[in-house]
């Protein structure tokens, strides 16, 4: 493909309607929520899902702005744009996700060396392994450099001891990406960034069922597991700088989360369960005005992604900002939840059975989970504290006594 610049984008945008219209599945556009499904899912994809994945990841589409070198597409992040909405116009979504392309995949090229490039991104890239998050622990959760599993360095590998807690699909993953303690001397500067394949001996998962029924999250414990020494991402206790920025690219995930078509608008919804009056308007004011107010508050989050993404210069990753967009995003997603299962009423307490619509049987499991999102990746309070020390410059408080 030509390499298009700025004046081209119309040029790249004809050529990427042409492929899309060529090699997306029409059928899969009819149900935008099942092809969502379908990549947050453990299981192979079959069908049309399959052979779309297979052409995204031939093309490195899946991964549009990642080097070719590795098989990801070699577009510039304007050229990426481009290519979502012509996704999006079609109801596309990206067949290859997980925690591989938005958290781990952009910090290993930037951290990685060669080797480590050559064996991870290109598998990566075309959804063929899984990974998860080893970096929260029973004891470090909030004060996350506290934490305490260990490797110790025996010659040609490291030998891990410790548990993490909440790794989001340990149970499926291939590998780990893990920080662990490598000098007990010192808290910050003590910590690596390790690679664990998770099918070594002396790995354990244990799934943690929560209140919405599922188990997302795990428990992982590591048994005199040993580890390979080119498995060190990054230099030796350097590993506190890299989680950090790993983690900015999971808020950056959270803030921005634009796979496939917008959901349904939560006033075109209450209008059909609750009524309009005679002015076609929603027939309860004070749900009207909550309504309004969720959805000003949800446009402002897109809106201001979007000028984020527009200003970003050299292609440069995200920054203390995305924690101003995980805390604004996650509130509009709790929001919509609540607001969903009041406008559902009684149709809205369903768990199972029949005498309801799939929407309505997920929407206290939706707004059940939803209750999370202010703790994963980093809980508000924590992003709160980035925000004023690093963004606004506030001074830190200090307690009187």
């Amino acid at each position: 493909m030509a390499d298009f610049g700025g004046a081209d984008l119309d040029a790249f945008r004809a050529e990427a309607r042409a492929w899309l219209d060529e090699n997306f599945p029409k059928a899969l556009g009819a149900d935008t929520d099942a092809q969502s499904a379908a990549v947050q899912s453990p299981a192979k994809p079959t069908g049309d899902q399959a052979v779309w994945k297979q052409r995204m990841a031939d093309k490195g589409w899946g991964a549009p702005t990642w080097p070719k070198q590795y098989g990801g597409g070699g577009l510039t992040a304007a050229e990426a744009r481009v290519l979502a909405d012509e996704m999006n116009r079609i109801g596309a979504v990206n067949p290859i996700g997980g925690m591989g392309i938005g958290m781990f995949g952009p910090t290993l090229l930037e951290y990685g060396n060669e080797e480590q490039k050559q064996r991870h991104i290109p598998p990566i890239v075309r959804g063929e392994i899984r990974w998860c998050q080893g970096f929260s622990e029973p004891g470090a959760g909030s004060d996350l450099a506290s934490l305490q599993t260990k490797a110790e360095d025996r010659g040609d590998h490291y030998l891990v001891n410790g548990q993490k807690i909440w790794t989001s699909g340990a149970q499926y993953a291939d590998w780990c990406f893990c920080l662990v303690r490598t000098d007990n001397t010192k808290k910050h500067e003590g910590i690596s960034f390790l690679l664990i394949d998770m099918k070594s001996p002396g790995v354990e998962v244990r799934p943690i069922k929560l209140i919405a029924g599922n188990s997302p999250f795990c428990e992982t414990f590591f048994t005199d597991v040993k580890v390979p020494k080119e498995n060190l991402m990054g230099p030796l206790n350097g590993g506190w700088t890299i989680g950090k920025r790993l983690l900015q690219f999971e808020r950056n995930g959270m803030g921005n989360r634009q796979n496939g078509p917008a959901p349904a608008a939560v006033h075109e919804i209450a209008k059909d369960y609750v009524g309009v009056d005679g002015t076609g308007r929603l027939a309860d004011r004070d749900l009207r005005s909550r309504v309004i107010q969720h959805e000003m508050d949800n446009r402002l989050v897109q809106l201001t992604a979007r000028r984020i993404a527009v200003e970003a210069k050299g292609n440069q990753g995200p920054s203390a900002a995305t924690s101003i967009m995980k805390n604004a995003s996650m509130k509009a997603g709790q929001d919509r939840q609540e607001l969903l299962v009041e406008i559902f009423g009684s149709q809205g307490l369903g768990w199972e059975g029949e005498g309801f619509k799939p929407d309505e049987l997920t929407a206290m499991r939706s707004m059940l989970s939803a209750k999370a999102f202010t703790i994963f990746g980093g809980s508000t309070e924590i992003q709160n504290n980035i925000i004023s020390k690093r963004i606004l410059g506030l001074p830190e408080l200090t307690q009187s006594r």
